[in-house]
């Protein structure tokens, strides 16, 4: 049998971190080829802020996210540590997630896996009037689109093709390849149809203010303050349903007016620049394998899509969950040319 022919599509995170994890697992055995029309720096994941906290998918069970957060954390720890840390734009950040009523859970199902995770003491809170409890920790935070362009240059040097190409249809990669992996996020609704699919329009500021060093998050996920290398990520919407991706004035000034109640000195902040982005989000991750098949002819397909959120926090856990049901294609094209020849 000849080397099954891969094709991933999307260039964001997500098809970018699984097809680097389908080069490493399975290099010798298969060609790969990334195809997307939209690259670094114009993906949805360029406007993310990158941070590791997990959102949640009430469709996915907890062990199963928190397996994914687990292996992403590692994966990326590692990276922090090495000489890679800067071009890979990867590194610590300590900070606060504050809350103004008491926590209904004191201990989320990832505080194992963050760094120095501990109540916010007395002290602590006195930063925050508004709010009377918090957790403390450090996590990671990924850079875009250094990140991006880091996992380009990997798949680069592991023999991935990288073509610009629009898919419209997977069933038309069907005579090029024999594997399609589908990484195209809000794309993937109209892709392959999937009206569970849809988009949470997030709008952020990016803004110079390098004073300030620690990441500041409300309860609700919806207003926070995440330091960067050469910015200062102010956020945020979740506007669900909305596919406008030009930035709304009303909405820059609340971003703006809430994240200066939590920290002050951001005031002084400048050179705001607006960012919006559309979250592909869905109850679960769609993470698994399908057949399609027309006229006798037939495509393995694996998708990995719905992230939402919470991409940069499990991007590899689920990259090699992905890269596995790569695998068991491979296999099953394997069996069915050895049942061809028979």
């Amino acid at each position: 049998m000849a080397a099954p022919r891969v094709a991933v599509v999307g260039a964001g995170l997500i098809g970018l971190s699984t097809a680097l994890r389908i080069a490493e697992v399975i290099p010798s055995c298969c060609s790969i080829t990334l195809l997307s029309e939209q690259f670094s720096p114009n993906t949805t994941s360029d406007v993310a802020a990158g941070m590791l906290i997990p959102h949640t998918y009430p469709g996915t069970p907890i062990h199963v996210q928190k397996q994914w957060f687990k292996e992403t954390f590692t994966y990326l720890f590692a990276i922090s540590n090495s000489a890679e840390a800067s071009e890979a734009g990867i590194h610590l950040v300590s900070g606060w997630q504050v809350f103004k009523n008491p926590l209904e859970a004191e201990v989320p199902f990832w505080s194992d896996v963050v760094l120095g995770f501990r109540l916010m003491s007395a002290a602590e809170l006195q930063k925050f009037p508004q709010h009377g409890h918090g957790l403390a920790f450090t996590t990671l935070k990924c850079e875009c689109p250094p990140y991006l362009l880091w996992m380009e240059k990997r798949l680069k040097a592991n023999g991935v093709q990288i073509h610009t190409r629009k898919v419209a249809d997977l069933w038309e990669l069907h005579s090029e390849y024999d594997i399609v992996v589908n990484c195209a996020g809000i794309g993937a609704r109209q892709l392959v149809g999937d009206q569970q699919l849809f988009p949470i329009r997030g709008q952020v500021l990016k803004v110079h203010a390098p004073w300030v060093k620690n990441f500041i998050r409300d309860g609700d996920g919806l207003t926070y303050i995440y330091p960067g290398t050469h910015s200062v990520t102010l956020g945020g919407t979740r506007e669900k349903e909305s596919w406008c991706l030009s930035p709304d004035p009303g909405t820059t000034k609340d971003i703006f007016d809430r994240c200066c109640s939590l920290e002050p000195s951001l005031q002084r902040a400048q050179d705001i620049r607006v960012k919006v982005g559309l979250r592909p989000s869905r109850s679960c991750v769609r993470l698994q394998r399908e057949v399609l098949s027309q006229g006798g002819a037939r495509l393995l397909v694996v998708h990995n899509y719905g992230h939402g959120a919470g991409g940069f926090s499990v991007h590899r856990g689920t990259a090699k969950e992905a890269a596995h049901l790569v695998e068991e294609c491979i296999a099953a094209l394997e069996g069915f040319s050895s049942k061809a020849k028979l």
